[in-house]
């Protein structure tokens, strides 16, 4: 691969010159490629078991490499929300964040999803998760991503930091900043990053971090803890951004465990070579199976003081959402075993079970506000397929399963009408004990009602 001579000359000036040889034939390397189970939905044995394969693990997330050349996307497994596919060192930040059930939790920086997914995993649908992007076509495939992996706790926002540091300030346990980088680390992974890359790229980026991190640290709890991350490979954007957070915020660096080749960060690379900033975690393609990667955590001083309780209780925004959240309970009352209490509120036609902790939507612009369940019009509920992909299959009473290997799944996720037996109205369509969506029968015909965006090709 033929990399510029800048980025070059800056590795050869900061390594030892066997390391940075093995550093440079790196990217001349087949990448590796990972996907993350989906341990809301199935535990990596059972996935393992249920797709009938051997894989490599991943030492430090519940997820697997595969061989180059497999279309995981494909398989219906995916479809049913078993499991994301990820680059495998992209694992590690949330894993080093480890939300806890019951917390509120931010991700800053969240499109297209797999960070989101996996602190979703960890706070099993209990607490809230803010999960924000800036840029709207990308928060899209982030809604997607959420819905597909079952959550129900999060709040998906469109704002800038700054805009979310006036409504969040000191609100959060937890924040995972995987901040925009120059992106070195992808050069492997995708070479169009290579002609985007350019001498001054650090540095715009830099002030771009640092901006994002002085929000962040305004909406952390004292007491509370931040992940920082990055993909890319330069000090500038790794240990000297954090080395300046410590010098000017109130914060310090909890030592990360070293783990499946992730080795600690570089001191010595920073001005100050405060032993402190050993306490992060890198990545080289060099030297573990992944891309490159930098993950840091740290730790604002100070008590933190706790969530309070979530109460269980069913309330609503306005009279509107009530009705239509009445036109819900009936249709939960023939298709699902137990409405779950909580705020309800109506956009438009679409009504939304807000999160924990929230019994109103703040000012700003958003785009899913805990569990979308469906369509409300002219006294009508319309279930979301959202909301079939948010229970289990036990949880609803109408089910249809089809065994893996049944063609009729295969035609399913094309849009294809089907055939079966059965009670008239919904029914949710199943692989064995996975969701996959909805259908309509009647009279033995199976209107298919899997979403259009959502279909195999």
């Amino acid at each position: 691969m033929k990399l510029p001579e800048f980025f070059k000359d800056n590795f050869r000036s900061l390594m030892e010159d066997s390391e940075y040889q093995a550093f440079k034939e790196s990217f001349d390397k087949t990448r590796y490629y990972g996907l993350r189970v989906n341990t809301l939905k199935i535990q990596p044995a059972e996935f393992l078991s249920f797709m009938e394969r051997g894989f490599e693990a991943i030492p430090w997330a519940p997820g697997f490499y595969y061989p180059e050349g497999e279309s995981f996307g494909k398989f219906p497994a995916y479809h049913a929300g078993l499991y994301y596919i990820q680059e495998p060192s992209a694992m590690m930040p949330a894993q080093a964040l480890l939300p806890k059930p019951g917390e509120k939790v931010l991700d800053l920086c969240a499109a297209p999803g797999g960070k989101t997914t996996h602190l979703g995993s960890h706070m099993q649908n209990k607490g809230l998760l803010v999960t924000n992007d800036i840029n709207p076509k990308r928060v899209k495939a982030l809604v997607k991503n959420v819905e597909l992996a079952g959550l129900t706790n999060t709040f998906v926002t469109n704002e800038t930091p700054q805009k979310l540091q006036t409504i969040y300030p000191g609100f959060f346990d937890k924040i995972l900043l995987d901040v925009p980088c120059s992106g070195e680390g992808m050069f492997r992974k995708d070479r169009d990053a290579i002609q985007s890359y350019t001498r001054y790229k650090t540095a715009e980026c830099v002030l771009l971090q640092r901006e994002i991190m002085a929000a962040a640290y305004d909406m952390l709890k004292p007491g509370g803890a931040m992940v920082y991350s990055t993909c890319t490979f330069n000090p500038e954007e790794n240990e000297r951004n954090i080395e300046f957070l410590i010098k000017n915020y109130d914060l310090q660096v909890e030592r990360l465990e070293s783990i499946g080749g992730f080795e600690p960060s570089r001191g010595h690379w920073t001005e100050s070579q405060d032993p402190s900033l050993n306490g992060g975690l890198r990545l080289w393609p060099h030297r573990a199976k992944g891309e490159g990667h930098f993950v840091c955590r740290l730790i604002k001083n100070g008590i933190k003081p706790g969530n309070g309780a979530s109460a269980p209780i069913t309330a609503y925004t306005s009279k509107e959402a009530e009705e239509a959240s009445q036109a819900f309970f009936r249709f939960a009352g023939e298709n699902i075993r137990g409405a779950e209490n909580g705020v309800y509120h109506l956009r438009g036609h679409s009504l939304y079970r807000l999160p924990p902790f929230m019994d109103q939507l703040p000012p700003v612009k958003w785009e899913k506000a805990g569990l979308y369940l469906g369509e409300y019009q002219k006294g009508r509920f319309e279930p979301s397929q959202s909301l079939a992909m948010s229970y289990k299959a036990d949880c609803f009473m109408k089910v249809i399963r089809f065994n893996r290997e049944d063609h009729n799944i295969i035609r399913y996720l094309k849009g294809e009408t089907l055939f079966a037996p059965g009670e008239k109205g919904y029914q949710l369509v199943c692989m064995e004990d996975y969701p996959l969506g909805w259908a309509k029968l009647d009279a033995g015909t199976l209107k298919n009602l899997y979403p259009k965006g959502w279909r195999m090709s």
